[in-house]
Formats: structure tokens, sequence, C-alpha cells
């Protein structure tokens, strides 16, 4: 294969796990070019993904329901000549894409049907798969070897200076280490408690003289000023600051990210930082980081019957909140030592 594209996830932790697949496929088809085609919310972070030659941006909500502007997506696949496309993503409207822009072979899991649209369907990985492996097994099953499973991303070193300047202007010296606490997600279930945050943060402060900083988007402000508001010494606040470029920056920059399972707990073991992982109703053998930095995931037995539950309607949320402050502590005091 000389023209090769791969139809990603749409989500930046799940990307984040299928970033050896590309490492896998050039190191097989070591003249291809390599095209990834995604959602635009993650088109960014593919960028600093290593042996990505080319993105291509899928806006799967905007061309809804207009017929040409399908046709048209259809016809720029066409013109790009592709000898063979691995689905990491299981739908089947991406399947039929690939078909019908003529790709000749086409490779991913058979799922709902969509193997008719498909060269080579294979049966899904099992439930209790690694996310990572479930991407890695599309390529596997073809027949590509997979010789480093890690997760990897290039680190941007041209957003390195406007990341010196915020932590400046922050307050934070960045010739001495600091800790990276991100405390919000896209998902309520996986997040701690803010009352934990809160005594974790002032206890990295006081008690091991850590400088922290605290990452996140616009509409994740209002959480951090709760959990901020009543300490006497305030963290770094970057939320809202940083695109997505000066984040990895600023994630390879720590000395450790603390985090529930998120997009940048998995962004800053990629770039080789150590982490600590908070798991409440996922798992870390199936959702855990898989870099190349050190991490500790910790993870309370509770009793429920399923896990991970994915139980939308929890009340009480005990998984996470079993989780205590000591316990995040203790894990911070040896992943330093590591």
């Amino acid at each position: 294969m000389k023209n090769i594209l791969v139809v990603n996830v749409n989500w930046l932790g799940d990307v984040i796990f299928s970033t050896p697949v590309f490492r896998a496929l050039k190191e097989k088809y070591p003249q291809a070019k390599i095209s990834c085609m995604a959602v635009p919310r993650v088109c960014e972070v593919l960028r600093y993904v290593p042996f990505v030659d080319e993105v291509i941006e899928f806006d799967e909500d905007g061309i809804k329901w207009r017929v040409w502007q399908w046709i048209n997506f259809i016809g720029i696949l066409r013109a790009k000549k592709f000898d063979g496309v691995f689905l990491l993503h299981g739908s089947k409207t991406r399947a039929v894409l690939a078909k019908f822009a003529g790709i000749p072979v086409r490779v991913g899991y058979e799922r709902k049907g969509r193997g008719r649209y498909l060269t080579h369907a294979f049966e899904p990985s099992p439930s209790n798969t690694h996310r990572s492996d479930v991407y890695l097994n599309v390529i596997r099953k073809f027949g590509v070897e997979v010789k480093d499973g890690r997760n990897m991303l290039t680190v941007p070193l041209e957003g390195k200076m406007q990341v010196l300047g915020l932590l400046k202007n922050a307050g934070i010296d960045s010739e001495k280490p600091f800790v990276v606490v991100h405390v919000c997600g896209n998902w309520d279930l996986k997040l701690w408690t803010e009352h934990n945050f809160t005594l974790l943060i002032e206890r990295l402060m006081t008690k091991y003289g850590a400088q922290v900083v605290i990452p996140g988007g616009q509409n994740d402000l209002p959480r951090i000023n709760r959990i901020i508001a009543p300490l006497k010494i305030k963290p770094a606040v970057l939320a809202d600051k940083t695109n997505l470029k000066e984040l990895i920056v600023l994630l390879s920059m720590a000395e450790t990210v603390i985090s529930s399972d998120s997009g940048p707990l998995h962004v800053a073991n990629s770039v080789g930082t150590k982490v600590i992982g908070i798991f409440g109703p996922t798992r870390p053998e199936i959702t855990g980081p898989r870099g190349i930095g050190k991490y500790i995931c910790l993870q309370q037995n509770v009793g429920c019957n399923i896990s991970p539950c994915y139980f939308l309607d929890c009340k009480d949320n005990v998984c996470v909140k079993s989780i205590s402050v000591e316990d995040v502590c203790e894990a911070f005091e040896q992943i330093r030592n590591k």
C-alpha cells in the first residue's frame, strides 16, 4: 500500500489510544502516505500524532441530511485514490463512505451489518479489551505486526514560549517543578468530588510545597472557582487560557499530572509525564494510561456487580467518592520517587 486512510474515533482520549496504529502502519508500509479522517474536535491533536501525514476533517453534524455535501465528500475521498482504509470507528456510515469512495481494501469490525461494505470484516474485540488494543486489533487481524503499543504524542515546541509566559503571569516559576491538577471532564460520574480536590490542592501546596496549576476550558471555570474558593493560597488557574497545542506543552512540562479518567490524563502520559489517574465507573484495564510516562491508577472495589458500569443514572457515585485525599497523596509520594 502506498496511500492509506485511517478512519479515527471521536474523543480525545480514544484518539490518544489510537496513536500506535500509525506507527505500526508506517513500519509495515514505510513508503506509504498515511492520512487520518476524524471529526473536527479531535483534528488538532492528530497533528501531533507521529506518522500522520494528512488530517481530513469529517464534519458529520455539518453535512447531515445534505445529500450534495455527502456526494462532495465522497468525491474528495475518491480523488485521493486510497489503496486501503482501516476503520477504527465502528459506524456503518463511515464504512459506506469508504465503499462509495472506491477504496479497494476496507478493513474493520463487523457491527450491525456493516460487514457488507468491508472487504475484510473481523469479529469485534471482547468488551474487556483495552481501548488501545481494540484499535490495534483492526490492523493486527489484517496482518500488521505491532512492535510498540505505547501511546505517544509529539510535543509542539513552538507553543513553549506562550506557555512560559502564561506560567510567569500566573506566578509559577517554570524552573521549578509544578503539578497539574485537572479537575474537570466530559462525564460528571468520572469526576472526583470538588471538596476532595480542594483538600488535595491545599495538601499539595502546604505539605509538599508544590506549585499547582489547574487547566481547563471556559465551561470548566464555575467548577474550578468553587474548588479554589475556600483556599487561602490560590493555585494558578490557566482555564480558558490555553489552546490544545499549549495544553500539550503545559502537560509535558509538569512534574506530575493528577486527573480523573480523561483526555488530558492520557495526553500527559503520552508525552512522558508522570500521571495519577482517579478511576470510578471506568476501569484502568480498559481505559487506563498506555503512554510512555510512568503512572499510578487509583480505584476502589465498592462491590458493584458490573465494572466498568457506565451507569449514567447512578445516584451515589460511591466508586469515585471512596478514593480519599490520603490515597492520592500516598500515590503522589510514590510516583515522585519513580
